[in-house]
């Protein structure tokens, strides 16, 4: 989608240094980083199961990388709707999509500094909402939850700050007008296959 297409939500100029200067930068840098390595081989869920065994350099750009490739994939102009298998796991785990909603705004505006919110589904096959900071993922072998991400919001101040400023929460509140329910779904169906 063009840089454009989440507007008014996720304005135009946002997206462009977010997705053009932040990605790219953790993109070439992870390139960088695993060159001439035995990871270069490995898959990202591969090199996250052990990134405790990493340089800081694959943990932090191979984190900025993959989870801003998730996040963009989580975006759309038009965010279709949630399936009712993901529905009913949220229910269940939840009590609702709107109390879901809430718990996630609460994890995302909770991150002290920069890092993410996350919707996960454990490998107990639970869903659970997670934060971490920086650019770790619930993928890692570092963080104190671990699993497979469904749905992810950058928190990062280079996410917001252009539009929002200081107003976390309204960014996080904006967010949810362009989630793709129909990419996170589907997600979801790989899974429980």
């Amino acid at each position: 989608y063009a840089y454009n297409a989440l507007e008014p939500h996720i304005d135009a100029q946002t997206m462009e240094i977010h997705y053009s200067k932040h990605h790219k930068g953790y993109y070439d840098n992870f390139m960088k980083a695993i060159s001439g390595t035995d990871l270069e081989k490995k898959s990202m869920e591969e090199i996250f199961a052990s990134v405790s065994t990493a340089t800081p350099a694959v943990r932090n750009t191979g984190g900025g990388y993959y989870n801003h490739t998730l996040f963009w994939a989580n975006l759309s102009p038009k965010p279709g709707q949630i399936s009712s298998e993901l529905k009913t796991a949220i229910d269940a785990r939840f009590g609702s999509v709107d109390a879901f909603k809430e718990a996630f705004n609460k994890a995302s505006t909770s991150v002290f500094g920069s890092g993410w919110a996350w919707l996960i589904v454990t490998a107990d096959g639970k869903l659970e909402i997670v934060a971490t900071a920086n650019q770790d993922n619930p993928l890692m072998d570092v963080v104190a939850v671990r699993g497979t991400p469904l749905l992810a919001i950058d928190v990062w101040e280079h996410a917001y700050y252009l539009k929002y400023q200081n107003r976390r929460a309204e960014y996080i509140g904006a967010f949810w007008n362009v989630v793709d329910w129909g990419e996170v779904s589907e997600r979801f169906a790989k899974l429980k296959k």
